[in-house]
């Protein structure tokens, strides 16, 4: 079948969306994403388990790549899906239900990308700063970020909005304490370097010719105390006087950006 027939008869076979009604929540133990790029990046990650595509029709017309046959597909119009995703969410006429993504282990991602750096996000709640991480993470080959099971929001819609596809690549990894999260980076060889406004040092003055994990607090409160005293150093951006700090997120992408030319320049 040529690739417009096969896409005509996908779209045959959806149903249409009844009523228009949901309850902006999806069931239980599964998540709701939306937007072109979550969608796409969740739609061809083979590890996801996927349970229904809501879309309107220019929008299945304008996917990256054809959906399986059977796909579970049900048509909808632009005001339809507002009410299936958070008030105001930009759903760009797709939305995907699927299972959360598998638990992944620290030492495993590790393993997967030898001497790529980590990120350690310290009590990091707003879900917009964690998606605009993993979505620098993925920009600059991180081998994960890390964070807490507790303090940190869970796989969202408004987090993988914000990652744009990147919390598909780059793995999550959730611990029960960040500290000896840390120590166990520390053992594979680790430089463990907290971003600190009040630090001496300048990030790019300290970087070691081995892999970094970059560690960073919460906007306003920073690191606890228990966690930097886990890091091997502390640093601070060079940002002017002008400004107090940097968004938390702004700060991990400038962060990344130094390991890469600083491992560049040392390679």
């Amino acid at each position: 079948m040529a690739k417009g027939e096969r896409k005509r008869a996908l779209r045959g076979r959806a149903g249409r969306m009844q009523g228009g009604r949901g309850s902006g929540r999806a069931s239980t133990g599964s998540v709701r994403l939306w937007g072109r790029h979550a969608v796409e990046a969740a739609l061809k990650n083979p590890q996801r388990v996927h349970r229904k595509l809501w879309a309107t029709r220019e929008s299945i017309e304008e996917l990256d790549g054809e959906l399986p046959a059977d796909f579970p597909v049900e048509y909808a119009n632009v005001a339809d899906l507002a009410r299936l995703v958070a008030r105001d969410a930009p759903h760009q006429g797709l939305v995907l239900e699927c299972a959360a993504l598998e638990d992944v282990f620290l030492d495993e991602a590790m393993q997967a990308r030898p001497g790529s750096p980590l990120v350690f996000l310290d009590q990091v709640t707003d879900p917009h700063n964690v998606g605009a991480i993993l979505r620098s993470a993925a920009a600059f080959g991180a081998a994960a970020i890390v964070t807490q099971d507790r303090h940190a929001p869970p796989e969202s819609g408004t987090v993988a909005k914000s990652a744009s596809g990147a919390m598909e690549t780059v793995p999550w990894v959730r611990v029960v304490n960040l500290s000896r999260a840390l120590d166990e980076a520390a053992n594979e060889g680790y430089w463990r370097i907290g971003l600190a406004g009040e630090a001496e040092s300048e990030f790019a003055q300290i970087l070691p010719t081995g892999p970094v994990a970059l560690v960073l607090g919460a906007e306003g409160e920073g690191m606890r105390q228990n966690v930097a005293s886990h890091c091997d150093a502390l640093a601070r951006l060079p940002i002017s006087s002008s400004i107090e700090s940097l968004n938390v997120s702004n700060a991990a992408a400038i962060g990344l950006y130094a390991i890469a030319m600083h491992s560049s320049e040392s390679g």
